[in-house]
């Protein structure tokens, strides 16, 4: 029998002690690989969308919820604010404000949220047409990618929004949407909205009649032309019933708020990393004292004792690829599980299944453990004193 396989069968000849040891390497693995696959994916769902907008305006309320609201769409809005007061805020801050994307929600159809803006949102966001037209008129709608393949919804459907983020049950049937374009894929919130004008949005509230001064909208995206704005915005608002959130310093304070608890689950994977290697190395040692009559035989059968350190660290690179591949497989089954609950509940796909660079060094990192973990029991085997241990047996 060639080393390898002699490797695996002196492993599973204690199998209690190898799938102790796999179980704890893979558990450990597991976490690290969920860990860094649900930070990149998040990560990058943050960078999308928050790319290149500076400052949200909206009512005044929690600065992060009304990013995670407008940006994100994964909260209720902090209250509305009046459209004719946020354009001639615009108009007059030119010199500070590049460009205003204004948002309009707070209605839903099946789950999926209705945003009314204008064409801003398209361009800002770059997003590009895979069938139909955008909206032009009221009451009409260009739906996201995930929206059209979820839903069903194609050119020509109609439907009825629902008041509410989520609720379907107070419906609005007095006024009919129509899709009349299907965005393509863009990897952004864009991709799980229905967008269709403001007017359409005060259309089904019965408040399209109103005059222009008394309209409101939900919050405007904002991107600064100047740093100052930075600075002089909240100034600005200070009286006013309106405030301008922060981008970059909530989105700060967001990852801040969860990267004390991903530290510690970090830090609990590297921990039981690291007991598995103390396991890996007692299973190895004790598997190595219970086999020195086998290895003395080995010797005399012509076995050298580069054969025999080989033997012994391929036990342990054995038993980390398995503990590696499991682990893997454990990171990306938690992954779904989550995913599948973010989806339900929030529309995002964070669905990841291939291997991520730092993947790739968490696998030499693991296939190291295994091979410092054999090494010291690998040493001892070349050490045996073969007379003895014979005259012994």
């Amino acid at each position: 029998m060639n080393s390898l396989g002699l490797s695996i069968k002196n492993l599973f000849a204690k199998p209690l002690n190898t799938v102790l040891s796999l179980i704890l390497l893979a558990f450990g693995v597991g976490i690290i690989s969920f860990m860094l696959i649900l930070n990149k994916q998040l990560d990058d769902q943050f960078a999308k969308n928050i790319k290149g907008i500076d400052l949200v305006l909206g009512a005044k309320g929690s600065p992060l919820q009304l990013i995670l609201s407008s940006v994100y769409q994964v909260d209720a809005p902090t209250g509305n604010i009046n459209y004719s007061e946020v354009k001639t805020l615009l108009k007059r801050q030119k010199i500070l404000i590049e460009y205003g994307v204004p948002l309009a929600f707070g209605d839903n159809y099946k789950g999926y949220r209705i945003v009314g803006t204008d064409s801003t949102y398209i361009s800002h966001y770059e997003l590009e047409l895979a069938e139909g037209k955008l909206w032009q008129n009221t009451l009409e709608a260009t739906i996201g990618s995930r929206v059209a393949k979820d839903l069903g919804l194609k050119v020509g459907d109609t439907f009825f929004s629902a008041h509410g983020l989520t609720d379907g049950t107070d419906v609005h049937d007095n006024a009919t949407f129509t899709v009349v374009g299907i965005l393509e894929q863009s990897g952004t919130v864009a991709d799980q909205l229905l967008l269709c004008n403001i007017p359409s949005m005060w259309a089904v509230h019965g408040l399209e009649n109103q005059p222009e001064e008394s309209q409101e909208i939900t919050a405007v995206l904002m991107k600064k032309r100047s740093p100052m704005a930075i600075i002089r915005m909240p100034a600005i608002l200070k009286d006013s019933k309106m405030q301008v959130a922060l981008t970059a310093s909530e989105k700060n304070r967001l990852e801040q708020n969860f990267g004390i608890g991903k530290e510690v689950i970090t830090w609990l994977a590297y921990i039981i990393i690291f007991i598995s290697f103390i396991s890996v190395f007692i299973s190895l040692y004790n598997s190595l004292k219970e086999r020195k009559y086998e290895l003395a035989i080995l010797r005399t059968m012509g076995a050298t004792q580069g054969k025999l350190f080989l033997i012994i660290i391929l036990e342990g690179l054995v038993l980390a690829a398995i503990g590696l591949v499991i682990g893997l497989l454990f990171g990306r089954v938690a992954l779904y599980f989550m995913n599948s609950s973010l989806e339900k509940s929030f529309h995002y796909d964070i669905l990841q299944l291939g291997l991520l660079p730092e993947e790739w060094i968490l696998a030499g990192a693991t296939l190291l453990v295994g091979i410092v973990a054999a090494f010291l029991p690998a040493l001892q085997s070349i050490r045996i004193d073969i007379s003895k241990t014979l005259s012994e047996n």
